[in-house]
């Protein structure tokens, strides 16, 4: 909490107001609940969520001060459609519920609340993950853009929801992963 604190109170600081605050955090473990051990269920839901909560608790008051705001939360395709990451698709599915609830309680403080679920990645992070490759390819090949998510497609998406663009939405959840989620359920063979 006291660094979430002191990250609103620095950009006040520096700014003297705050319009937009972006969470962009996580952490991943895989597992199923049976295998998962409970310190790494909250590790995940600590990072994932509770950082997300914090940051709005202190930035919130601050966009109400400045007439309003706009808060940007990343959750995930994992969210929508789990495969075998159950910690990390629990808690952003949480960031998706989370988003909405704070769209209604906020959204009368002129403050609008959005998430961005990207779908897979070509990261350095994202290439370190056991199967990454068959995971792009397979994702390439089903969706119907045939591309994996880019940061610069879920940096700009997150930059249009901060945006005075999009000052008539909120309580909403953009998927950026090329379309991959609209199609079947792959099979476990097929990643």
């Amino acid at each position: 909490p006291a660094a979430c604190r002191a990250a609103v109170e620095r950009a006040l600081d520096e700014w003297g107001r705050l319009d937009c605050l972006d969470n962009n955090v996580g952490i991943g473990s895989s597992g199923s609940v049976v295998e998962e051990e409970p310190d790494d269920w909250r590790a995940v839901m600590r990072v994932n969520v509770e950082s997300m909560f914090l940051m709005a608790k202190y930035a919130i008051p601050a966009m109400r001060r400045g007439g309003g705001g706009a808060i940007v939360n990343v959750a995930s395709i994992a969210a929508l459609r789990p495969r075998g990451m159950t910690s990390y698709s629990a808690s952003k599915g949480a960031v998706i519920a989370l988003s909405r609830a704070m769209a209604v309680d906020h959204g009368p403080e002129g403050i609008r609340v959005n998430a961005v679920s990207p779908g897979p990645m070509k990261t350095l992070a994202g290439a370190a993950i056991r199967g990454a490759r068959n995971t792009f390819r397979h994702t390439e090949a089903n969706s119907p853009l045939g591309a994996n998510a880019t940061l610069d497609a879920i940096g700009g998406t997150a930059a249009y929801l901060a945006s005075a663009h999009a000052g008539c939405t909120t309580g909403e959840i953009i998927t950026v992963d090329g379309g991959f989620h609209i199609l079947g359920m792959p099979q476990p063979d097929q990643i």
